[in-house]
């Protein structure tokens, strides 16, 4: 990662609490610069997390039925003001590194690391106003790469910990591969979600939303899922494919994992084999693109079983295998788990440690896909992230409901402002 001559100064930082996209209490943070610059950003949330992720600082008491964050919002106020502002930082190293060690735990469970990330995305922020620069811009000069808008992953239809329904699998998601441009792949988006919309319906008379915006009709059977999805994808014109609109898989396999090398999927309790051989099934009769979180993080041979099968097919994900963590992204470069990797800042803590985790899955020879949390704010830092480490993918959830939209309607801004940036798959 380059460094950067544009240093900052804080003059004032405070944290309030704000809701999430679910209804439940997350920390947002507004600083001013010397400048008189005003910068806001806020940390989202996940559902589906990782047993190595960073640690949300939570107040546990009777309020928000024990998730309020008053607690790292008094850190911030406190503690992180006083070392924050007042001082010159030359480099977001050099600012993230003085977190790490205010807070000296492995996990940011002192300060909390849904403060850290809100606060280190506000002083990446402020560097790359200091630097004149577009955050998206910064964070390319930052980390060295090659801007690239991306091919956005929509999350159509919702299961598991994301949804009230019965299904499985977690995400089934619709990528515009195909694409003439990012404002060309948000419009296909939109029209195959409402052509789901209506499909949907049609056959069950209504259906809610999961958490992500995407429909959770009461099905069971992830084939009737991905028969829903190519059905949409045809109804509103283009073409299952590859090459043209491709399906992609978050199963999210820790929630469905039974321990013992089993699995429990559509009604079934199968061994490690056996849900090879479905993915490589389900690989055989749709068009899948990716499979992310295939098997449990406990279960690293079901990973390998997995790499063997179908690497040289399709792209297999690490997330709650990874948590955005570039020493554990060496592990399963290492040991062959996945070819690719999802990037959650707030997983990790900081900006830094963010960039860390790409070029880690870079010198793997790994792809990255910068990703959402299904608890969300209005914050679009992911969008300026995907195109600045131009790693070419990213989920944010279905094209609709404003945090969602958000970072959508930001790529859709960049790709307007920038016409030279190029779009789709690194």
């Amino acid at each position: 990662m380059s460094e950067t001559a544009a240093p900052i100064t804080f003059t004032e930082l405070t944290g309030r609490t704000i809701l999430d996209s679910r209804g439940w209490p997350t920390v947002e943070v507004r600083a001013r610069l010397d400048d008189g610059t005003c910068l806001v950003a806020s940390a989202p949330a996940g559902a589906s997390t990782g047993k190595h992720e960073a640690i949300e600082l939570r107040d546990h008491d009777d309020a928000y039925s024990g998730r309020g964050v008053r607690a790292a919002v008094a850190g911030i106020n406190n503690d992180i003001a006083e070392l924050v502002t007042g001082r010159r930082w030359e480099t977001i190293t050099e600012f993230d590194r003085a977190l790490r060690e205010l807070d000296g735990t492995s996990g940011y469970s002192r300060l909390g690391a849904n403060a850290v990330v809100a606060i280190s995305i506000t002083a990446a922020r402020a560097f790359a106003h200091s630097a004149g620069l577009e955050l998206h811009q910064w964070i390319a000069w930052q980390s060295g790469s090659t801007q690239r808008l991306p091919v956005p992953h929509f999350n159509v239809l919702n299961g598991g910990a994301h949804a009230a329904n019965i299904l499985d699998f977690q995400e089934f998601m619709i990528a515009p591969v195909g694409a003439d441009n990012e404002e060309h792949a948000i419009e296909i988006g939109a029209e195959i979600y409402r052509a789901l919309a209506d499909l949907i319906r049609h056959r069950f008379g209504s259906a809610g939303l999961g958490d992500e915006g995407g429909f959770a009709p009461q099905i069971e059977d992830p084939r009737a899922a991905l028969d829903l999805l190519t059905e949409a994808i045809t109804t509103a014109g283009y073409t299952p494919g590859v090459e043209d609109v491709a399906i992609a898989l978050d199963p999210a396999a820790n929630s469905f994992y039974l321990g013992a090398e089993k699995y429990h999927v559509n009604g079934l309790d199968i061994g490690r084999r056996q849900l090879v051989d479905y993915y490589c099934d389900l690989i055989a009769s749709y068009p899948i693109r990716s499979i992310e979180d295939g098997f449990s993080e406990e279960d690293p041979d079901g990973w390998v079983a997995m790499y063997q099968a179908a690497s040289g097919r399709i792209q297999l994900v690490g997330d709650d295998l990874y948590v955005t963590d570039r020493d554990l992204i060496r592990e399963g470069a290492a040991h062959d788990y996945s070819n690719a990797v999802l990037i959650k800042p707030n997983q990790v803590g900081t900006v830094t440690q963010t960039l860390e985790a790409v070029a880690a899955a870079r010198e793997s020879g790994m792809a990255c896909m910068v990703s959402h949390r299904s608890g969300e704010t209005s914050d679009s830092f992911i969008a300026d992230l995907v195109v600045g480490t131009g790693v070419g993918q990213i989920k944010s959830g279905a094209p609709a409901r404003g945090e969602r939209v958000a970072k959508y309607n930001r790529l859709a801004e960049i790709a307007l402002d920038h016409p030279d940036i190029p779009y789709g798959l690194v």
